[in-house]
């Protein structure tokens, strides 16, 4: 991939800048996101001072005195990485020289992460291991005959699909033909992963709604039957994997269900594809009757991933099989409409879709 090392150019003439005083203690930048605001969307890294401690103070001293706010990604290899924060890049007069400004103000800071997908790097001088600054550059994809040579100071946790969107914009060589403005980096804690830390008390005090094209369904979390499928099945509600995911069946007198991706009428972000997995199953005694919720599997036990049915009729046969995590509450009436549509076989002709899952307590 030599065109991804001969990116980074340098200017005749530049002066070194003096080396970097950097102004946080290691816990003072441990923890710590960039929320990356462009306008073709938002970009947020997790920083990892533990790697390169000099390069992430530079960055959030950088970001916390504006100093990115106006740069531009000026060059962009489809799929293949992004490049910003050039000082230089403010000024549209001065688009023969981006690329070249902000540098030799840091020393490398080696370690052995390798560039995958979403890693954030230090751009260089080439030839220089100390010339890193203010510029960076995101892997869209992974970029591993990079590893070792330039310095890794952040991931992307949110909006790797916009790094790749970025990447495929239309450009002269490696040049982007518009300007891709970042508006503002600013830095915040690490937000809690939702859900992780509750007690099965603190689980069932939650309450789903699922807003649908033929009405609203509330569910009851069974937290102390199925602690672990309920914090799966409401960070997954948070964050937004059911939304758009069509009712695929309906069993009459039996079951309806959804929550497929598969079938999902646009793709999982790349963050929400990572919260998808296999479940262990929570089986328990607990009746399959009319408004009790469990997960849908196939023939392995650990199976189930994000499909669940909801039973409108007597579905005892399934008692002891399938997880049981949740019951409605509010709006059978709309579940009971969905069972009584129109079938081709056990698809509805007329689609239902999960507009919006919400969860509240």
């Amino acid at each position: 991939m030599r065109i991804l090392l001969a990116i980074l150019l340098l200017a005749p003439g530049l002066v070194a800048q003096r080396g970097f005083q950097n102004p946080y203690a290691l816990d003072e930048m441990r923890g710590k996101q960039a929320v990356v605001e462009t306008t073709m969307g938002v970009i947020v890294l997790q920083l990892m001072p533990d790697l390169a401690p000099n390069h992430v103070g530079h960055f959030m001293k950088l970001a916390a005195d504006g100093a990115y706010a106006g740069t531009t990604f000026h060059r962009v290899i489809k799929y293949g990485l992004i490049q910003g924060g050039d000082p230089l890049s403010k000024d549209p007069a001065r688009a023969a020289q981006y690329g070249t400004g902000g540098l030799n103000v840091l020393a490398r800071e080696p370690s052995k992460e390798s560039f995958t997908a979403g890693a954030v790097g230090a751009v260089l001088v080439p030839g220089r291991p100390n010339s890193a600054g203010a510029q960076f550059f995101i892997c869209a994809t992974d970029q591993l005959a990079l590893d070792g040579q330039f310095t890794l100071f952040a991931r992307v946790v949110e909006g790797l699909e916009v790094v790749q969107q970025i990447s495929a914009v239309e450009a002269d060589g490696d040049r982007a033909r518009e300007r891709i403005v970042i508006r503002s980096v600013t830095i915040r804690d690490t937000p809690p992963v939702p859900f992780v830390n509750d007690t099965p008390a603190d689980l069932a005090a939650y309450r789903a709604t699922l807003e649908t094209t033929m009405g609203a369904v509330e569910l009851e979390m069974l937290a102390d039957v199925a602690p672990e499928t309920v914090r799966q099945f409401l960070r997954l509600a948070h964050a937004g994997v059911y939304d758009g995911v069509p009712v695929h069946r309906v069993a009459p007198g039996f079951v309806i269900q959804t929550g497929a991706i598969a079938f999902r009428q646009t793709p999982l972000t790349v963050a929400q594809n990572n919260l998808v997995r296999n479940l262990q199953p929570e089986f328990s005694q607990t009746p399959n009757v009319p408004g009790v919720i469990s997960m849908a599997r196939g023939e392995d036990p650990a199976s189930a991933t994000t499909s669940f049915f909801i039973c409108i009729g007597e579905c005892r046969s399934l008692d002891g099989q399938y997880t049981v995590f949740a019951r409605v509450v509010s709006g059978m009436d709309v579940v009971n409409r969905m069972a009584a549509v129109e079938l081709d076989g056990e698809s509805p002709r007329t689609p239902i879709v999960v507009t919006k899952a919400g969860v509240r307590r």
